[in-house]
């Protein structure tokens, strides 16, 4: 089986060797498109793959189309909404993630952001300790809970909600569990965002909601862009001059956002899996996957049910 590689931006040189050694070692060809510039350089290489390994990369319907013998997308990270799952689907290709690999590079990176916030952006004003603050997380996944054990170690405080976890799983992590996003909301000094974009996230985080957080509150995304209502956003921190947002994913309105200096920051790309060790580990993971479902035909990880 041939399974191509296709990243916009490329695995690390240890992660491609990795998963050379996986995909090879179970008699399958691996091929490469890296720093591809043109969606009609993946269009090519797909034409002929009977399985592809993704990052961010954007797989649409052209490129579905394209692949005429492909039977397996597997995105090396949690998130798939670069993926049309759906148009997959009739076309009888599986997509599966792999959960849980980039999980401690993203939660090591909200307290990086965080401690840069708390501190006034390192402006050398004084600023604030963590230290018996109150953390919200929203969406206690895998990403969630290593946030969580991070936020013991500075001591503080940590809430949770979960529409899709039960509130005894919660607390069974030594984790407050609250009855809804907007107790999250007015309970803590601080919101770490880790929901997917789903029809129903998408535009979630908005006036009305954040506007729920006491004084001095910090709102922090390493979710999805597009869970972030852009302009109520902007009209809050324009209404509130107390508030701080801390992303790492560029908002489309980002010089709007910049003009509230001293309380806005947002990295040049989106940073959370950006390590070795997540590269290596989802990389890896993605290619056993592979192998897995043209050995047993497994799907565990399978997305588009």
């Amino acid at each position: 089986m041939k399974v191509l590689v296709a990243t916009e931006k490329p695995f690390a040189s240890t992660a491609v060797n990795g998963i050379r050694k996986e995909i090879e070692g179970a008699g399958h060809e691996l091929v490469l498109l890296e720093k591809y510039t043109d969606v009609q350089q993946l269009l090519d290489a797909v034409k002929d793959a009977d399985a592809m390994i993704v990052r961010s990369d954007k797989v649409t319907p052209a490129v579905l189309d394209a692949a005429k013998q492909l039977k397996i997308v597997v995105r090396a990270g949690a998130g798939y909404d670069s993926i049309d799952t759906a148009y997959a689907k009739t076309k009888g290709v599986v997509v599966e993630n792999t959960p849980g690999q980039n999980s401690n590079a993203v939660a090591e990176l909200v307290f990086g952001l965080l401690v840069y916030a708390v501190r006034n952006f390192f402006n050398g004003k004084s600023g604030t300790e963590l230290m018996g603050k109150k953390l919200g997380i929203l969406a206690f996944g895998n990403v969630g809970r290593n946030v969580a054990r991070v936020a013991k170690g500075f001591g503080m405080d940590v809430y949770a909600y979960d529409a899709f976890c039960p509130a005894n799983v919660i607390e069974e992590a030594g984790v407050h569990s609250v009855a809804d996003q907007v107790e999250l909301f007015k309970t803590c000094d601080v919101i770490s965002l880790h929901i997917p974009a789903t029809p129903e996230t998408k535009g979630s985080i908005n006036y009305a909601l954040v506007n729920q957080m006491k004084k001095g509150g910090i709102l922090l995304n390493t979710a999805r862009k597009e869970v972030i209502n852009e302009p109520e956003l902007l009209k809050l921190l324009s209404d509130r001059d107390d508030l701080k947002f801390v992303t790492d994913i560029k908002p489309d309105a980002d010089a709007e956002f910049c003009k509230f200096e001293g309380r806005y920051f947002s990295t040049p790309k989106k940073m959370g899996a950006q390590t070795a060790e997540a590269n290596n580990n989802a990389g890896i993971a993605a290619a056993k996957q592979i192998n897995a479902f043209f050995k047993d035909g497994c799907t565990k990880f399978q997305v588009n049910k």
